[in-house]
């Protein structure tokens, strides 16, 4: 899966990008910019990269022959790709160093960044909330165990002793928070082990996991009823002193104080290569489902386990995307016949039957609370909550703001009046409300306090339109007082894929971008499930041009309303959304005058073949074993539609060595590609980060450096205010 990491997490905005070399712009740094995570060296020669040897490698599929110049790149052990990939951070280095407005901003960001201490994740579990906590600058959130809702909070996990470098992926209380399970990855690679500690004493348990799921397939973990084992996801154990392989994974369980080699597999063998397995358990934890996906992006199967047996309850053809359970019913999100979801519920004998149908706004999740429960819906970029009661009847309109804001994570049980919800917005830092479902009454309990005044922003909206006659949302994002003049250095946002939509969230450090004149865009595109699956679908396999035609029609109404003009517009996107950038780039190059593109695929016709999380990605992308999807794909992926002697936008891309989700080579090839096609004098830059994955657990002055980067390099190409 790409960036799919928690089905609750809302892509909101992304970090880095892409540009391009220029050799007018090359001068020698004085200074170098202060970051936390030093990318830059000033001593440095600054120079242009040489160009990258083109071999005679190709496929053939279905009769057409597909060049593939720069396969030599894909091997990350040659002694020669080694060397390149150090000639090219040396040269993006040094670009970067030569940005006079590199140390203002900087500064800047990081001014920005440290803000008061945020807290994410809540669960609550027998009267225990626990919750992920993190205070700026330090490298790694804690994990952290407060009686809820007012005793006082104390430190479970914290792992920044070696730097940031190791990154908590998960966790899982038992049922009546006696232990607490919890997984941990090094370097980015997102590779699992799950712990076990005791919740009184804080102490770890002898108990240690390996392989348990991560990057290609998620973590996933339920505890027995009576918390003496667990139910965990697991890859195939490798043997002796060879890698994991990450497909196959299965069900197996884990009693307590045995060794892992122990643990047997309860479920899942044989269920499919590129299984994903989604572990809810019901409030009591004697009753256990499972979502099942062949791949990310489709629709999950749903199981459920009668003692030993597992039973299957809803088939793919209920297109069922999230599920929860409401005391002793599991409630699952269905969008088949109903493109903006309806709830099923299946009962303890396993009967389905419809509790609520299809309304206005797509479902994103539903939660229990007092004798009913909760639905967030959105509908473009606007979200909001409703309660329900026992009997599917409304209650209300949770009140929320209107408009601006994302919801996120839930804690709620049934029988409870009290819910905790996670949400925030543009100029709104993350903050927990708790919710009286009896009086209807929000009160917010927990707030992050920004390092800055975000008061004088303005959010407005303009639309879109595709070619085929559908409307894009983009919200438009400024101080007050900056209006459309036809040249505003602008960076447009997009993602476009796997169900995930663009949620309202907060700018803060790019607050810098804004203050200078700057203004950002978010363009709700196709491939996202912000108005439903159906938005979702025409985004889809045979029909992903769509999202690029979309996010084409945000940047022309950008335009039309005056916001830019080609000379200022700047374009963002990472994982999925990296796609969107080449895709966009090769059939617009004089639309964007920069562009950051972040752990992108580019080669999507070798994506399916020859990387592990590309088979998982089918689903989402169709497979190029197809003929007619093989054409269609053929037709857009960026790297075969390079073409020479094309003036490029500048391009930064960016990649870490150790990602699961995208192959890093997929950034060279692309890279290199454009060094040896552009006619422009604008830089075509890559930074590989030797230890780093796809961004998620990146420790904290990664994310904040990384910003910075993308930010200069925007700041430079498109011609920002440096007043």
């Amino acid at each position: 899966m790409l960036l799919v990491f928690v089905r609750l997490i809302v892509v909101s905005a992304a970090l880095l990008g892409a540009s391009s070399w220029c050799a007018a712009q090359v001068q020698p740094a004085a200074v170098l910019p202060a970051r936390d995570v030093s990318l830059i060296d000033p001593n440095r020669p600054v120079s242009m990269p040489p160009a990258t040897p083109q071999g005679k490698d190709a496929s053939v599929l279905h009769g057409t022959r597909v060049g593939d110049p720069y396969r030599w790149l894909e091997n990350p052990n040659d002694p020669t790709v080694q060397k390149w990939i150090a000639t090219q951070n040396a040269h993006t280095e040094a670009v970067l160093a030569a940005m006079p407005d590199g140390k203002a901003m900087t500064a800047r960001v990081q001014q920005l960044a440290i803000t008061s201490t945020t807290r994410s994740g809540p669960l609550l579990a027998h009267g225990t909330l626990f919750y992920m906590q993190e205070t700026p600058p330090q490298p790694q959130p804690l994990l952290m165990a407060q009686p809820w809702p007012n005793g006082t909070p104390r430190v479970l996990v914290d792992l920044n002793a070696n730097g940031g470098n190791t990154a908590i992926t998960n966790y899982w209380p038992s049922p009546r928070a006696r232990y607490l399970a919890y997984g941990t990855a090094e370097g980015g690679s997102e590779l699992t082990t799950i712990h076990v500690l005791d919740v009184a004493t804080g102490k770890v348990l002898a108990d240690a996991l390996p392989w348990a799921g991560g990057g290609t397939t998620p973590q996933g973990l339920a505890w027995d009823a009576d918390e003496k084992g667990f139910t965990y996801v697991r890859f195939v154990p490798p043997q002796g002193s060879a890698e994991v392989r990450q497909f196959d994974a299965t069900l197996v369980h884990h009693a307590l104080g045995e060794p892992a080699a122990s643990d047997t597999v309860v479920f899942g063998q044989g269920y499919s290569r590129v299984a994903e397995y989604r572990l809810l358990s019901s409030p009591d934890a004697q009753q256990l489902a499972v979502l099942a996906n062949v791949g990310d992006g489709g629709p999950a199967e749903v199981y459920r386990r009668d003692g030993t047996q597992w039973k299957k309850i809803v088939g793919a053809d209920a297109n069922v995307r999230t599920a929860a359970w409401i005391g002793q019913r599991l409630f699952v999100v269905s969008f088949a016949d109903a493109p903006r979801g309806k709830l099923l519920a299946v009962d303890p004998q396993g009967a389905v039957s419809e509790v609520l149908g299809e309304r206005d706004g797509a479902i994103q999740g539903v939660e229990p609370v007092a004798s009913g429960f909760l639905v967030t819906r959105s509908w473009g970029p606007d979200w909001w909550m409703e309660q329900y009661d026992g009997k599917a009847r409304f209650v209300r309109r949770v009140p929320l703001p209107a408009q601006g804001i994302g919801v996120g994570a839930i804690a709620s049980e049934l029988g409870q009046n009290q819910a905790l919800i996670s949400y925030g917005g543009w100029t709104t830092p993350s903050r927990r409300a708790e919710y009286d479902a009896r009086s209807g009454h929000l009160k917010t309990v927990f707030a992050v306090k920004p390092a800055a005044d975000y008061s004088n922003i303005e959010v407005q909206r303009i639309d879109g339109l595709s070619p085929d006659g559908s409307h894009v949302p983009v919200t438009v994002i400024a101080m007050r007082g900056i209006t459309p003049n036809g040249k505003r250095p602008t960076i447009l946002y997009g993602y476009g894929g796997f169900d995930i939509p663009v949620a309202p969230g907060f700018v803060g450090a790019k607050l810098a971008w804004l203050e200078r004149g700057g203004v950002l865009a978010y363009a709700n595109i196709r491939g996202g499930n912000e108005f439903g699956e159906a938005w979702h679908a025409q985004g889809q396999q045979l029909h992903k041009q769509n999202v690029f035609d979309d996010f084409h029609a945000a940047a022309l109404a950008l335009f039309d309303k005056q916001w830019t003009d080609r000379a200022h517009l700047g374009i963002l996107g990472g994982s999925n959304g990296g796609l969107l950038m080449g895709a966009s780039l090769v059939q617009h190059p004089g639309d964007y005058r920069a562009v950051v593109s972040m752990v992108g695929i580019y080669d999507v016709i070798r994506h399916e073949t020859d990387f592990a999380n590309g088979a998982y990605n089918v689903s989402e992308y169709g497979t190029v074993s197809d003929p007619a999807q093989f054409k269609a794909t053929l037709a857009y992926s960026p790297l075969q539609n390079v073409q020479p002697h094309t003036a490029y936008p500048a391009v930064l891309t960016t990649t870490g060595a150790n990602d699961p989700r995208v192959a890093p080579w997929q950034s060279r090839k692309f890279t290199a590609a454009l060094q040896n096609a552009t006619t422009s004098d604008r830089p075509i830059l890559l930074l590989t980060r030797v230890n780093a994955g796809h961004g998620i657990g990146a420790p904290f002055s990664q994310r904040v450096g990384d910003t910075a980067i993308m930010l200069t390099f925007f700041a430079q190409e498109l011609g920002l205010d440096a007043k």
